[in-house]
């Protein structure tokens, strides 16, 4: 099986490649820490109880707000695990290394469309603006819905599963065991993202549950493995400009 080396065989490594690795891997984890909180507690008054943008019941404002901030947190986090290590990456696949920071930028994108749409609604509960017609929080809570399904669903799946997991598994930059995790998990996570698209399957039922574990498993042991231990010393095949 051949590997791939880096695309110039006397380019050196970047000498604060450990920190580097170790930068990327807090940023991955760091994608958790604001996600996870963000979408299944402070969103929750947004996705489950969309008739309170008319102003009734408990005041949504606040909890919004924070998931807001730590959903701008998140934006920064994802572009920075495709950006920071950039110089590494691009010395084994500079198409990939471009690519994974594309993807990345298209993600972030979606997430800053679900936060616009958080936003509106609790500006419009504040300025009285839907007191008349309590199912315009309804289409606020879809718009979020499916920005978040296309980007947090079908673009993370192509960026950290597909692209970047190729790209390790290539590199040996982390043990291949690992990477094929995220080859697998990236796949699984699109497609069952496209199949709540065409309503195959339910959003967030038990099928796209388990069709998230992979990949939940491969970003998450992927930041950790490089803040332990950093990137692999990759093998030196016969250089491989793809």
């Amino acid at each position: 099986m051949t590997t791939t080396a880096p695309r110039e065989t006397t380019e050196q490594p970047p000498r604060n490649a450990r920190r580097l690795a170790s930068l990327t891997g807090w940023l991955m984890v760091i994608t958790f820490v604001t996600s996870i909180p963000a979408y299944f507690f402070f969103y929750a008054p947004l996705r489950e109880a969309p008739e309170s943008i008319s102003g009734s019941g408990i005041d949504p404002t606040a909890s919004i707000a924070l998931g807001a901030l730590l959903e701008l947190i998140l934006i920064v986090a994802n572009i920075g695990t495709a950006v920071v290590p950039y110089a590494i990456f691009r010395r084994y696949s500079e198409g990939l290394a471009l690519g994974y920071v594309a993807a990345r930028l298209v993600e972030a994108v979606f997430i800053a469309i679900g936060i616009v749409s958080a936003l509106t609604f609790i500006f419009m509960r504040q300025e009285g603006a839907a007191v008349a017609d309590p199912g315009l929080g309804l289409v606020f809570a879809a718009i979020y819905d499916r920005a978040f399904l296309i980007g947090p669903g079908i673009f993370a799946g192509v960026a950290n599963g597909m692209i970047l997991g190729l790209l390790m598994y290539r590199s040996g930059l982390v043990p291949r065991g690992l990477a094929v995790v995220g080859l697998v998990g990236g796949p699984l996570l699109v497609l069952s993202s496209v199949a709540v698209m065409f309503d195959v399957i339910d959003r967030g039922g038990t099928v796209q549950g388990l069709a998230t574990i992979p990949e939940f498993i491969w970003e998450l042991s992927f930041g950790v493995y490089l803040i332990v231990r950093g990137f692999k010393a990759p093998p030196t095949p016969v250089a491989d400009n793809r």
